[in-house]
């Protein structure tokens, strides 16, 4: 299937590893130009590397710490000057604490908040006229599946990640006649980087080993397995292509059913 992203750009946040890279490798293999962000320089030209490697286009990497306000700014200008246009968007933000709901004081939330809710808001805000002057785009947030459900421990990242989805439900009215869609990418488990912190968590808490750790965390996914960062990219690549120009305001839930979705 052609998605129509040939010599689309596209934008895509916190770009180094994990979904956000599998994001920029999909796009980049769909023929798009694809602009990447990161913190960390070192993983961030590792990363250029393979999202070069990945697709005919042309790909930009700027250090960007999404925090910053008018860094995320100037990177959404440099990409749009540097590679002619803005069409696709993918926000992404740093994670947050685990924890129970009541294990954090007020600035705990306030800096959760600042960290992972305002990203979002702030690169889709510079973003905005430029996706608007092309008459097309596509704006998608990845967040957590704890929009759905706020499982155990993830109860401060519910509480930043709501913020995002209330975003992106008012964006879509604002944005409906313009071309640009908005939609929420809502992950659980994958086999990222960050995931390996988690299961080195779990096997030291269960006194189980790597393996076996796994094998536990999968278990309790209805599909029996952790998601690949690469079935993610693709998932994005389509909301991101021509074909889902009628798709608009979802919350797409991509956790192999663990927050039981349906209904």
């Amino acid at each position: 299937m052609d998605l129509g992203l040939t010599g689309r750009v596209a934008l895509v946040a916190a770009a180094s590893s994990g979904l956000g890279l599998a994001v920029a490798r999909a796009l980049a293999a769909e023929g798009a130009d694809v602009s990447i962000s990161a913190r960390d320089p070192e993983r961030l030209a590792r990363a250029h590397e393979e999202v070069d490697r990945a697709g005919p286009g042309r790909v930009l990497s700027t250090v960007v710490d999404v925090t910053d306000e008018a860094a995320a700014a100037g990177w959404v200008r440099r990409t749009a000057e540097e590679l002619g246009a803005l069409h696709v968007v993918v926000t992404n933000s740093p994670g947050v604490p685990h924890g129970r709901a009541d294990a954090f004081a007020v600035d705990d939330y306030r800096q959760a908040f600042d960290g992972s809710t305002l990203p979002h808001v702030a690169l889709t805000l510079a973003a905005l006229p430029y996706l608007r002057q092309a008459g097309w785009g596509r704006v998608l947030m990845i967040t957590s599946e704890a929009v759905r459900q706020p499982l155990p421990g993830t109860a401060m990242s519910a509480v930043a990640r709501l913020g995002v989805l209330g975003f992106a439900k008012g964006l879509v009215h604002s944005l409906g006649a313009s071309g640009v869609t908005v939609n929420v990418l809502a992950p659980g488990v994958h086999q990222t980087p960050a995931f390996e912190g988690f299961v080195a968590a779990h096997s030291q808490r269960s006194g189980v080993d790597r393996e076996t750790a796994l094998k536990e965390i999968a278990a309790e996914v209805p599909l029996g397995r952790i998601g690949q960062p690469a079935d993610f990219g693709a998932l994005a690549a389509f909301l991101a292509s021509r074909h889902a120009g009628f798709v608009t305001g979802t919350v797409l839930l991509v956790d192999g059913g663990n927050t039981r979705g349906i209904g």
